[in-house]
């Protein structure tokens, strides 16, 4: 890890984390579906796919280019836009290697996990 990849990726960070932020505060709705989150979801998602798929057409790195742009756009703005872009691009690498069992056991245990973990933290705190 050295300085300069841990600023590409702090300064994407922070311009994803404004974006997501932005998108929070500009789109409301009544009915109280979470549509910002699932949109910043869908649309992080997206852009990573297009992010990716658009390094892996590139023959070689020029000078460390593509690292550099991976690392603030990838791991720093939509990292920081969304991580569940990241999700979906850990998924993908791992049916893409056709390591299903894997790739499944990690969908299943981030969304079941990742919410009863939350479930249990809140009533963890609520009730103490």
């Amino acid at each position: 890890m050295t300085l300069q990849a841990v600023l590409w990726v702090a300064l994407g960070g922070a311009i994803g984390a404004i974006g997501r932020y932005a998108v929070g505060v500009g789109v409301k709705t009544a009915s109280g579906f979470p549509i910002a989150t699932l949109s910043v979801n869908l649309l992080g998602s997206l852009l990573m796919g297009l992010l990716m798929g658009w390094l892996a057409r590139q023959a070689t790195p020029q000078d460390g280019l593509q690292e550099g742009v991976r690392l603030f756009l990838a791991v720093g703005l939509l990292g920081g836009f969304t991580t569940f872009s990241a999700f979906s691009m850990d998924v993908f690498m791992l049916l893409d290697k056709r390591e299903f069992f894997a790739a499944f056991g990690y969908l299943g245990g981030s969304l079941i996990g990742g919410v009863a973990l939350f479930i249990g933290g809140y009533m963890l705190v609520k009730a103490g």
